[in-house]
């Protein structure tokens, strides 16, 4: 392997999930099971889930921020995950007609649910209305359209959120960045455009116009981001006096070594102290995504091949890729890597992991630390995968997408179910 002048240690356990642990052979426990043990029994690549950390992560958010608290399904959704954030008192945030019908799947109540979306459809916005979703935020001038059509055709009145653009540069990755004034998302404040909103909704016979609505993106670090953006929204909100203020999510989480982000305790209490300052008297409410699921998940690989560049670098290629983890492809996102079953050991040696995907931009790790004498038939795992991975995931190449295991308490439960070659033509047509 090509070495480093940094005798890296061992993979920091800030990075994994809560009950991570050290067995007897040294190897990574989660939930009471060895990550080794469940790659033999469930296959890689595989996600593995600390059921407890997420229900924890779930708790902080409903004490921050109280019973308006909604999880962003985005993040990763399935069956097990809605009941769990249900179970746990939290609304579900959907932002699709797919997320919408998985939490109706899984029973949970219309009242224990929100829509987003910045393109609606007639079909999404008459799902919701039938499952009485407890709101919609509204994201544009059609769609106050669309909910004054149905409500001409069935009566039914919709209780909204407005979502406002507050033109605040949340200092993210361009892609994820959405409370700028250049926005596909919202109504601009600086435009006029929320204004209008707010007289349009307020005369919509199928509007009950709740709340105000605002986000400024993802994997944002700098809080003070967040009370700049409320400051702005609050002159707008309050005035209005209306009964409720949602700030969106986009907590940052740390992904390397040499990150750190606040809890949602912290970002709870930022906002609560800006809001006594700023004199809110809305309820306040958030939609926490990543900092509820990132950290309570690993992704566990097979390592299929070892290629030495001489003087160049070492490639790692494993059974997964950016199929299973499109963040660093999209994003540049960064990750780390360890050997499962030697967590304890130190990482002097450098390699780029990549997948098994025919693109050369298929790269989980462009310098990842691992320990020495990495071979065929290893497994390799990356830290902090539980939000965007699965759910942005895709079966590029027709390679089917991984199994999902929830572990708790030394029991282990598939969530979802390994993508077969057969699922990858079920929906072709002779």
């Amino acid at each position: 392997m090509n070495q480093t002048d940094r005798n890296r240690g061992p993979i920091p356990f800030n990075l994994l999930p809560d009950s991570a642990e050290v067995g007897s052979r040294g190897e990574l426990r989660i939930g009471g099971l060895a990550v080794d043990d469940l790659a033999a029994d469930f296959g890689t690549p595989l996600f593995i889930y600390d059921e407890t950390h997420l229900r924890s992560r779930c708790r902080e958010a409903l004490e921050a921020f109280g019973e308006g608290a909604a999880y962003a399904c985005k993040a990763f959704l399935c069956l097990a995950m809605a009941r769990l954030v249900h179970e746990e008192g939290l609304h579900l945030d959907v932002a699709s007609e797919g997320e919408l019908h998985t939490a109706i799947a899984a029973e949970v109540p219309g009242e224990r649910i929100v829509l987003h979306g910045n393109n609606k459809s007639l079909g999404e916005l008459s799902l919701a209305r039938a499952h009485g979703v407890s709101r919609v935020v509204v994201d544009s001038f059609d769609e106050l359209d669309r909910l004054r059509h149905l409500h001409s055709v069935d009566g039914v009145v919709a209780s909204v959120l407005l979502r406002v653009t507050p033109g605040v540069e949340a200092h993210t990755h361009e892609f994820v960045s959405t409370g700028q004034n250049d926005s596909k998302f919202g109504f601009g404040l600086a435009s006029g455009a929320a204004t209008t909103a707010v007289d349009l909704a307020r005369s919509n016979p199928g509007i009950d116009l709740v709340g105000i609505h605002h986000h400024i993106g993802s994997q944002v670090f700098r809080v003070e981001s967040f009370a700049q953006a409320l400051e702005i929204v609050v002159g707008f909100s309050e005035p209005l006096e209306l009964p409720e203020l949602s700030v969106g999510g986009g907590l940052g989480v740390a992904y390397l070594e040499s990150e750190s982000a606040p809890s949602i305790g912290e970002w709870g209490d930022i906002i609560g102290d800006a809001c006594e300052r700023l004199g809110v008297k809305a309820r306040v409410s958030a939609e926490p995504g990543r900092s509820i699921a990132a950290q309570a998940a690993v992704t566990v690989y097979s390592v299929g091949t070892v290629k030495e560049l001489a003087g160049i670098r070492t490639y790692v290629a494993v059974d997964g890729g950016f199929g299973d983890n499109p963040r660093p492809m999209l994003y540049g996102s960064g990750y780390t890597a360890f050997v499962p079953d030697r967590v304890t050991e130190p990482r002097p040696a450098l390699a780029r992991i990549v997948g098994k995907h025919c693109e050369s931009g298929d790269v989980l790790v462009r310098e990842a630390s691992i320990p020495d004498e990495i071979r065929v038939g290893d497994l390799l795992a990356t830290p902090v995968t539980g939000a965007y991975g699965y759910s942005m995931g895709s079966s590029y190449n027709r390679i089917p997408r991984p199994a999902v295991v929830f572990v708790s308490n030394g029991s282990a439960r598939l969530v979802v179910r390994r993508e077969t070659l057969e699922d990858l033509i079920s929906l072709d047509v002779e």
